[in-house]
């Protein structure tokens, strides 16, 4: 996991559309450039926020699903 992390937000135990949009909101409050770690539960998240960033002018530094939990870190654009 990326170890450059300006924010994170649990997004845990939310289901579709909440994830993206405690995501959106977060970014929102950030500086360009800066790193939002985001954990989710829902798998619906991983498409939500694929979408969300081929859109938005943000970017993925990384994501991955681990057991079960969904870690994105989104670089603000």
């Amino acid at each position: 996991m990326d170890e450059n992390i300006d924010r994170t937000l649990d997004a845990t135990g939310l289901n579709c559309p909440m994830p993206l949009l405690k995501t959106k909101q977060a970014l929102a409050e950030m500086n360009s450039g800066e790193r939002l770690h985001v954990m989710a539960t829902d798998p619906g998240s991983w498409r939500d926020l694929d979408s969300f960033v081929a859109l938005s002018g943000h970017a993925f530094a990384s994501r991955e699903e681990r057991d079960g939990l969904f870690h994105y870190v989104l670089i603000k654009g």
